[in-house]
């Protein structure tokens, strides 16, 4: 089974809801394309190293993932998030075994800041 981390920014001048709208249209599609959804993380409002689209700022969402199937999926998915609006930008990574042991050691270390 293939892991993967999908990290996308967002427009600032969305609402929290609208914010949430698109961190779970991506999720549902994704499941109903074969993958398990290992782990949603919405990083909230940040500023931008540099203006994209003439803002300074965006909202951080990362979906963590796993497929077994071809990476067809995974190209239609990109296209998906090339096509809306609302995302300004988007980094699709396959990890190898050491950086899956490392996310779910970020994993467990973001719960217990959690708690």
């Amino acid at each position: 089974m293939n892991h993967y981390e999908s990290t996308f920014i967002l427009n600032p001048a969305l609402s929290e809801a609208q914010v949430n709208d698109v961190i779970k249209k991506y999720q549902s599609f994704l499941k109903d394309n074969g993958c398990k959804i290992i782990d949603t993380e919405n990083w909230g409002l940040k500023k931008l190293a540099y203006s994209i689209q003439n803002k300074l700022s965006g909202f951080y969402s990362l979906i963590d993932f796993e497929y077994s199937g071809d990476d067809n999926i995974i190209n239609i998915y990109e296209t998906e998030l090339k096509r809306d609006e609302r995302v300004m930008r988007y980094l699709n990574v396959k990890l190898d075994k050491y950086a899956t042991e490392w996310s779910i050691k970020r994993r467990s270390r973001m719960k217990k800041e959690k708690v």
